[in-house]
């Protein structure tokens, strides 16, 4: 699969340098970092989450987690992960679980981690489990309008939840 229309098309128009880079399956950043031999704070992660009735997306570092309740003060209101059929029907041309940070082109609100923005350049998900997108940190500011805001904490959440969503290697796993 090549990097969804509409993601492609929104690059596009915006004019801003990027490179998208192929690698074999990854569906989980911290595995795309190892592929692209980057640490993880520099790959980010895009979560889809619920707040009420509201859909939005949370950008983050790949070796960090969020703290769900710092990010519902900053929402004002309880915010929940979404599951994977659900936001393959807010991202249906995207891969389950390869969700890019352009709130824009879905329209959704992005909440970006301040962590973040100790990176000159970044690497996210392009809408695909096998591209990735290497842009710098500021132009992803300019394209995503996130709220830039501090609700991620470093290190895996430990137990059962961190092994939930363990994938064979050959569906992109390797966690």
């Amino acid at each position: 699969m090549t990097m969804p229309t509409g993601v492609r098309t929104y690059l596009e128009k915006t004019r801003i340098k990027y490179s998208l880079v192929s690698h074999v399956p990854a569906r989980s950043s911290q595995y795309a970092a190892s592929l692209l031999h980057l640490p993880g704070k520099e790959v980010a992660k895009t979560v889809v989450l619920r707040a009420g009735k509201r859909f939005l997306l949370a950008v983050l570092p790949g070796s960090y987690h969020i703290n769900l309740e710092k990010l519902a003060a900053v929402v004002g209101a309880p915010v929940e992960l979404v599951g994977e059929q659900e936001c393959h029907k807010l991202f249906p041309d995207c891969q389950p679980g390869a969700v890019p940070p352009f709130g824009e082109v879905y329209g959704l609100p992005v909440y970006l981690d301040d962590a973040l923005s100790e990176n000159l350049e970044i690497v996210f998900c392009a809408g695909t489990l096998t591209e990735s997108i290497r842009m710098r940190y500021a132009d992803l500011v300019r394209l995503a309008l996130p709220r830039i805001c501090s609700f991620a904490e470093k290190g895996e959440i430990a137990g059962e939840k961190a092994t939930a969503d363990l994938v064979p290697f050959e569906e992109g796993g390797g966690k």
